[in-house]
């Protein structure tokens, strides 16, 4: 019981993303471990835990109880009690029983009330009501009901042929709402009533089904038709052109010639032999190799009837046969209709039998849904529970929690997809407010949330643990602080000195050679445990400054006079002394990662700049850099994390850029004007600069080039455009976020014709446009609702303006489901207000308005001027991209 409360505690309180229940689910099978060690059913389970959970509060009550008969809240909460009324072997008899989890049948039934009817009568029935009878039977009716109801759905049965329990995947239907009058105890003379009616209207049912069956189905041989079909083929056949001789004699009369008909009935065998020379001599001009034509010799003559027909029948007789089948069919018709009419009426009427005020007074609101997934002998178990402060369904699911709906729940509960069926569902007194009601502070009356509504030693223990939590994050980010720094120093270690690097080959320059990961992880692995240890013993103090530092001391160089000295911290690379030209340097460049991947690639390339000279050292560094931008290209990274923001050369890589439009690229980033605050940096940029000079125009296509970059600029584009629309929809601004994601799905589809890398998920995007027009929609018909002049007026201008011309663009694709889906619900939601009674003057606006809306028309109408992005940088866009991608990670996908 102790593990058990800390555990129901820590669920309260607790800052981890889940709890670990090991201890409680340890001693739980410690006590429920039977004698033949098999696994319990999850029913038995449960059976066990509230007798174990009883037993615990009962030795509790009674040791605080104070002469008054003990409370057990596990009794008060989940037990009531039923009356089995009977007769057994003619004699009758009451009793009273309690129940805690009410078990009901699956198999056979359609929905909740069919097993709750069939759980609640067993045996012949009628004995109950005369008193001359000696059938047996009985019946059960609730006498009392638990605030928290528990049913117990059989899934399972054994397979006697099999000899092996199996699950029953029926689909069983069950309601939010389940009114359990019909079977109170005061209620049993009216529900007698009533269940007789139903007895004797499914009785007619089944007579009206039958005879309905047999006009469905005619014939007497094993297969069957319509009857309406086959007075109507009748008639065609009574109706078709009579003809006067067989149509054996017909074929004969008009066959072709011997020959023809040869190579017609015999076109497999020349086929299978295929023509030779030595089988078909040509002795004579006349004489030819058989050849079949279907398409000529096989057709069918134009004087044939396509149908067969009477041979011989007059204009009477046809008229007399015409007559009687058309009056037939049209009997037939009618009396289909009227079975078809009087079954639905039966149906109706059976529904809304205990829908009468004096039965619909004993609510119980569904709470919770456990469901299995699998088969009889193994499967997982999740959990669907009502959050009743935030009117939705949550799923549980191991760890993770999640936002839900009553569709998923049907999907998941109902059985008949896939193997995933609920086996579990809990009940509550929808008129016992005290259930879902949040407690308050008896002094001050504020209401309790969280750990405030936990008794103090458990608030107590749940601190600790919180306390705990902290300190183990504390030195979960030191050890990834240190692992860090490891690596850190790792990459700033020199390597032995490069030999001058081969000319570079026309065509192929060295920077393109894709890297060989083999020899990477070999090259790490002999250098690793060196490179650690002497960078802790030699390099400890010295950062990426100290890397780019190529003075052989100590002394700072005197900048010129024509020079001007600037402190720059460049995130990820280090605080640098920057001297340059007056308005020969750029901050926000220098702060870029393209920059900032630059300067790392020089510094890393000092030892082969110091013994080979600038043009060694640019090879070197270019290819650096090279190589980890393709190691980033071919990297997974989690959608806050886009490389291809922080690095056009990454997009051009996964994009299959032409060689020589990434070549350019780079040579242009190297021969930047802003590296020029360094000598090394500087000599290394001029010879970048003399390497683009020396491309001749023959050898990158500019306008390809152009193209390319174009591309990239619309791809950042569609990045802020769907950036800014994201910030908008968590803020709720979602008339000013429809318009963003409008042009950034737009953009992106554009992007995507091109490549499967060129934009962003589309289906991202395509949930949040939806998600703000459903969002729009609902304001709208609300403000329509109000009946306000203004309001009505805002709420159409809305659709006007903003929803209508958008349906085109969801309706395009047929593909997109759920777009489609989510049409229909704003075309219904207005809809509705069709039969509604209203003023006259919001009747003549929505009779104005409803044509725009359900126009079915594909064509896109044209929108306002894209908004006006605002200019980010580099830096500030990923930041600010990674930050609203990380918040759509943490919060629960709604239908997505």
């Amino acid at each position: 019981m102790r593990e058990l409360r800390y555990l129901f505690a820590l669920l309260v309180g607790s800052k981890r993303k889940y709890v670990d229940p090991s201890r409680a689910v340890e001693i739980l099978k410690d006590a429920f471990k039977s004698n033949d060690s098999q696994q319990q059913d999850v029913s038995e389970f449960t059976h066990k835990l509230l007798d174990w959970l009883e037993d615990a509060f009962q030795i509790k009550a009674e040791e605080e109880r104070d002469g008054e008969k003990p409370k057990n809240p596990m009794v008060e909460l989940f037990y009531g009690r039923f009356l089995a009324v009977g007769v057994l072997e003619g004699k009758k008899f009451e009793n009273t029983e309690m129940f805690g989890q009410y078990p009901l049948q699956v198999n056979g039934f359609k929905d909740l009330h069919e097993c709750l009817e069939a759980a609640m009568i067993e045996g012949e029935i009628e004995s109950l009501h005369s008193e001359n009878s000696a059938k047996s039977g009985q019946e059960h009716w609730f006498t009392e009901l638990p605030p928290v109801l528990t049913f117990e759905l059989s899934r399972f049965e054994f397979n006697q042929a099999l000899g092996r329990p199996e699950k029953i995947h029926n689909k069983l239907e069950f309601p939010p709402i389940l009114y359990l009058d019909r079977y109170m105890h005061k209620n049993r003379e009216i529900t007698r009533i009533k269940r007789d009616e139903i007895k004797r209207l499914k009785e007619y049912l089944t007579v009206l089904q039958q005879r309905l069956e047999r006009y469905l189905s005619y014939g007497s041989g094993p297969k069957r038709f319509p009857l309406v079909d086959v007075l109507q083929y009748a008639l065609e056949f009574a109706s078709s052109k009579p003809v006067c001789t067989s149509p054996v004699d017909d074929l004969g009369a008009s066959a072709p010639a011997s020959g023809t008909l040869l190579a017609q009935t015999l076109p497999s065998t020349v086929e299978q032999q295929g023509p030779s020379s030595s089988d078909v001599p040509s002795t004579s001009p006349v004489q030819r190799s058989v050849i079949h034509k279907p398409f000529t010799q096989s057709r069918i003559p134009p004087d044939l009837p396509m149908h067969p027909a009477p041979r011989h029948i007059t204009e009477e007789e046809l008229s007399v046969l015409e007559g009687c089948l058309h009056r037939w069919r049209t009997e037939v018709e009618n009396d289909t209709r009227d079975l078809q009419e009087s079954i639905s009426r039966i149906h109706r009427t059976i529904e809304l039998m205990y829908s009468d005020k004096t039965m619909v007074q004993v609510p119980y609101r569904l709470h919770a849904v456990l469901v299995h997934e699998g088969q009889a002998n193994a499967g997982h178990y999740w959990a669907y529970i009502y959050d009743h402060h935030q009117n939705r369904w949550m799923k549980y699911n191991d760890i993770s929690v999640t936002k839900s709906t009553w569709e998923e729940l049907e999907r998941d509960s109902f059985g008949g997809y896939r193997n995933a069926s609920a086996y579990c569902l809990m009940y509550i007194n929808d008129k016992e407010q005290y259930l879902i009601q949040e407690e308050f502070n008896k002094e001050t009356g504020q209401i309790l949330v969280g750990m405030d509504t936990l008794p103090s030693d458990l608030r107590d223990y749940v601190k600790e643990d919180n306390k705990r939590f902290e300190k183990e994050l504390e030195e979960w980010d030191a050890e990834l602080a240190q692992k860090a720094q490891q690596e850190k120093l790792l990459s700033q270690i020199p390597r032995a000195p490069a030999p001058s690097p081969a000319p570079v080959q026309a065509g192929e320059p060295e920077y393109l050679e894709q890297p060989s990961r083999t020899d990477i992880s070999k090259h790490l692995k002999e250098d690793s445990v060196q490179a650690i240890n002497k960078a802790l013993a030699e390099q400890e103090d010295r950062g990426p400054e100290a890397i780019m530092d190529t003075s052989s001391d100590n002394a700072p160089a005197q900048p010129a006079p024509n020079q001007r000295v600037v402190e720059v911290a460049i995130p990820d690379v280090g605080t640098f002394v920057i001297e340059s030209e007056e308005g020969g340097y750029d901050d926000e460049v220098m702060l870029t990662p393209n920059m900032q991947g630059i300067i790392m690639a020089i510094g890393k390339a000092r030892s082969v700049y110091d013994r080979c000279g600038p043009e060694a050292g640019f090879f070197k560094a270019i290819k650096l850099e090279y190589t980890r931008l393709l190691k980033l290209a071919q990297e997974d990274p989690p959608p806050e994390c886009d490389y291809r923001l922080r690095h056009a050369i990454v997009y051009f890589i996964q994009n299959q850029a032409p060689k020589k439009i990434i070549e350019r690229t780079l040579l242009e980033q190297f021969g930047d004007h802003n590296l020029s605050f360094d000598e090394r940096c500087r000599n290394i940029m001029k010879v970048a600069q003399a390497k683009l000079e020396m491309i001749k125009p023959d050898e990158v296509n500019m306008e390809e080039y152009e193209r390319w970059h174009q591309d990239y600029r619309n791809f950042r584009e569609t990045t802020m455009f769907l950036m800014v629309g994201l910030e908008f929809f968590q803020k709720k601004s979602y008339m000013e976020a429809l318009l963003y994601l409008i042009y950034a799905y737009q953009n992106n589809k554009e992007l995507l014709s091109k490549g499967p890398y060129r934009g962003h998920d589309e289906e991202l995007i395509s949930h949040y446009r939806r998600e703000c027009l459903l969002k729009l929609n609902e304001h709208a018909a609300a403000l329509f609702e109000s009946g306000d002049d203004q309001e009505v007026n805002n709420g159409l201008i809305i659709m006007n303006e903003l929803i209508v011309p958008c349906l085109p663009l969801l309706l395009v694709d047929e593909m997109e489901e759920k777009d489609i889906v989510a049409v229909e619900d704003m075309r219904n939601r207005w809809c509705s207000y069709l039969g509604q009674e209203m003023e006259p003057n919001l009747q003549e606006k929505l009779t104005d308005f409803l044509p725009k809306l359900l126009d079915c028309s594909t064509e896109i109408k044209g929108f306002n001027d894209p908004p006006k992005l605002p200019s980010y940088s580099t830096h500030e866009l990923c930041e600010r991209y990674a930050r609203i991608m990380l918040s759509l990670s943490r919060t629960p996908a709604d239908g997505r």
